[in-house]
């Protein structure tokens, strides 16, 4: 194995056990449904696309998923939010890695961003209405929501609480960004290319 992707390989492991801790920290938004929650664990993963591509954001996000999933249990044994949670990651950093990657600057990122965030909203209220609340039903044994519940969870629930953690992910990813500019081309040069 040579060094860059050793390297890479490390890196990511340690983005991913970063993210597993920053997604213990979560909190709920006051009047969003209560088992949305906040957190900033997608952070390394858009640290990881843009110093090593988008293997490594997913890879990332996938890892810090396993890991809840062990460390948290499921009492099914099937990990649906953590799914959901790996699904939500994608729909944010993907979109980030394909304009930040064709600008390379504050400007490319902040357009990421915003289309990552859009992205995860929007994809998350599709997903959530034809797979993942049908998942925890089915998985869960929860109540169906079904008619106005439905719409109002969607709607009035899970869109703006993407929208307000995309928000959130946002600005802490322009304040880290900012801070680490140098450091990130520095690693795009060792690992991207």
């Amino acid at each position: 194995m040579n060094r860059k992707r050793l390297r890479k390989l490390i890196l990511v492991a340690i983005l991913g056990s970063i993210s597993t801790v920053l997604m213990q920290f979560n909190f709920p938004i006051p009047a969003m449904p209560g088992f949305l929650k906040i957190d900033f664990s997608e952070i390394p993963a858009v640290m990881a696309i843009m110093t090593m591509g988008p293997v490594a954001g997913i890879g990332v996000e996938l890892l810090k998923n396993v890991i809840h999933w062990f460390l948290s249990g499921s009492p099914t044994g099937v990990p649906v939010g953590e799914i959901a949670n790996f699904v939500t990651g994608i729909l944010f950093i993907m979109p980030i890695y394909w304009i930040y990657m064709k600008y390379r600057s504050a400007k490319g990122l902040v357009a990421g961003l915003i289309a990552g965030t859009t992205a995860m909203a929007v994809g998350m209220s599709l997903l959530n209405y034809l797979v993942f609340l049908p998942m925890y039903t089915y998985f869960l044994g929860m109540p169906p929501v079904t008619g106005n519940a439905l719409y109002q969870m969607i709607i009035l629930g899970i869109l703006p609480f993407n929208l307000i953690k995309g928000v959130m992910l946002l600005a802490i990813s322009l304040m880290l960004y900012k801070s680490m500019e140098k450091w990130i081309f520095q690693q795009q040069k060792k690992l991207l290319f």
